[in-house]
């Protein structure tokens, strides 16, 4: 069974980080810059939470804030589940489904930020392992 390590494996641990006084209006131009969705928050270099793009719209639009004066530690969901490298793929989605989130970061056994899994990453590891075994099956069942 896949585990999150495989897709940090596949996609990589890069993570974009942002402090936490950093406004709204500069991460907004990061994660178009990086087609991305979340942005990490940190203080003094340690996780703080993440910033997203669901964040900016019930946060900032919704309650008639400016993203050029509102700081990402204003807005960052600081509640995310975290999950190791370790756990496997369906777990994820289960946590995703359940916590009702679309990104979550992963630490090692130190504590230290392995990457961050979107719902994307999730799903298209789903579909990419179901196409394996498609193909293994179609496999014996030719050879037999």
């Amino acid at each position: 069974m896949k585990c999150v390590k495989h897709i940090l494996a596949r996609k990589g641990s890069t993570v974009i980080t942002v402090s936490a006084d950093t406004t709204v209006f500069t991460v907004l131009k990061l994660m178009a810059d990086n087609n991305i969705g979340s942005v990490v928050v940190t203080n003094n270099g340690k996780y703080m939470g993440l910033v997203t793009e669901r964040d900016y719209a019930r946060k900032v639009i919704l309650m008639g804030k400016h993203s050029g004066e509102t700081t990402v530690s204003e807005i960052m969901s600081d509640n995310c589940p975290k999950i190791s490298p370790d756990i496997s793929v369906d777990e994820c989605m289960r946590v995703m489904s359940e916590k009702n989130v679309r990104y979550l970061p992963v630490f090692n056994n130190s504590d230290d930020l392995s990457g961050i899994i979107s719902i994307n990453d999730v799903v298209y590891e789903t579909i990419h392992s179901q196409k394996e075994t498609i193909e293994q099956l179609h496999s014996y069942i030719q050879s037999t």
